[in-house]
């Protein structure tokens, strides 16, 4: 999806910015004045405090923020005010369970499809599943809530749902799913959900030309298998889908997704056990498709965006890839399908980074992971 600035000049001030967005001003807090980087120094403003573990950002076409909270909450930040939205799904909150992402139809605002995307975990018989709603925003609730997809088999522990969502062109709706943490070798099952990314019509059905889609031998939804954990999901300009995958101890992805392939967890991989220095599966394995870019160290990907904001002249055609235990923003320069260069933003000024959004104004947003949260927003130095 193609995002056009809605901003045409930038005032700097020394300890506030005052930002016109479509005719509405907002009052944010600067927490870094300037942060040097290679193509752009940068500054980091505080949008909104207060935040439970927020996990994903979307920004309503009248500048106002949802904000998903792993306890079951939706917030709406309107001006750095934060309200709770009702009528949410029921969540399993435990563990790394809860209300996780949360995206609009590409042509919300039309009045049609002013549908609210939001992916959680739901209780159910043998555990939780990873689950598809959506639902259209009331007055100070969610109305017309439908549960549009729900992960085939319910199993536990309470980790690795996935649960990143990215819109394509073509009007279909990616979603990812992990391989929820016991059995590894679900990812390879295409009888099973767990360890994939989905491809999905927008009223939650497989559609027809899905690489499994007719075929007995695979779920019709499943788009690529072999994917441990992806948090970070963009669709690029070009159209290319890039996700940012969780490996076990070191050896975390950055893989470009396309139908049908095997991406190779836990037969290839570069990951090591948590518990002792030994290699999870191979380096690479036959029929299985190799990370483009493999993040160094213990990096922990969570929150992936593509730029092409005209505020960002020098970082478009970039990726911005955030990182939880790392506590990293990482700038990815791709160069077609591969990666060029990297450059670390920043680390350790935010904490844990769970989501990484351009906004169609134009602004990169960050979400960071922890009881008092924050919504965030990066804008160009002042001059």
């Amino acid at each position: 999806m193609k995002y056009l600035s809605m901003v045409a000049a930038r005032l700097g001030l020394t300890m506030a910015l005052c930002v016109t967005i479509a005719g509405h001003v907002s009052a944010a807090e600067v927490v870094e004045k300037r942060i040097e980087s290679e193509k752009h120094d940068f500054r980091i403003v505080k949008v909104a405090g207060g935040l439970h573990h927020p996990w994903a950002v979307t920004r309503l076409p009248d500048g106002r923020f949802l904000v998903t909270e792993r306890r079951g909450k939706l917030a709406l930040v309107d001006d750095g005010e934060v309200k709770y939205l009702g009528g949410t799904p029921e969540v399993s909150a435990l563990g790394q369970g809860g209300l996780l992402d949360v995206a609009l139809h590409p042509q919300y605002g039309d009045g049609e499809h002013d549908w609210i995307y939001l992916t959680y975990s739901k209780p159910g018989d043998g555990g939780t599943a990873t689950a598809l709603a959506r639902a259209r925003l009331g007055d100070g609730r969610l109305e017309k809530v439908e549960e549009i997809f729900v992960q085939d088999r319910f199993s536990s522990p309470g980790r690795h749902y996935g649960s990143r969502l990215a819109w394509r062109d073509d009007g279909t709706l990616l979603m990812t799913i992990g391989d929820r943490g016991v059995d590894r070798s679900r990812a390879q099952d295409i009888t099973d959900h767990a360890g994939s990314v989905l491809r999905l019509t927008e009223t939650g059905a497989a559609p027809e030309d899905n690489p499994f889609a007719g075929d007995k031998k695979g779920l019709a939804e499943i788009f690529s298998y072999g994917n441990r954990n992806i948090q970070g999901l963009v669709v690029a300009e070009d159209g290319r889908i890039w996700a940012s995958e969780h490996a076990a101890r070191t050896g975390d992805e950055l893989n470009l997704i396309e139908p049908g392939v095997n991406y190779g967890w836990p037969r290839a991989t570069r990951s090591k056990e948590y518990s002792r220095d030994e290699a999870i599966g191979a380096k690479t394995a036959p029929g299985t498709r190799d990370a483009v870019h493999y993040y160094e160290g213990r990096f922990a990907p969570s929150g992936l965006a593509y730029v092409n904001s005209a505020i960002f002249p020098n970082w478009q055609g970039n990726l911005l890839a955030g990182g939880l235990g790392s506590e990293k923003l990482l700038r990815i320069e791709l160069d077609g399908d591969k990666v060029k260069a990297t450059e670390t933003l920043f680390a350790g000024k935010l904490g844990r980074i769970r989501d990484v959004y351009q906004a169609p104004d134009g602004y990169i947003y960050l979400l960071n992971d922890t009881s008092d949260g924050g919504l965030f927003r990066l804008e160009p130095a002042g001059r």
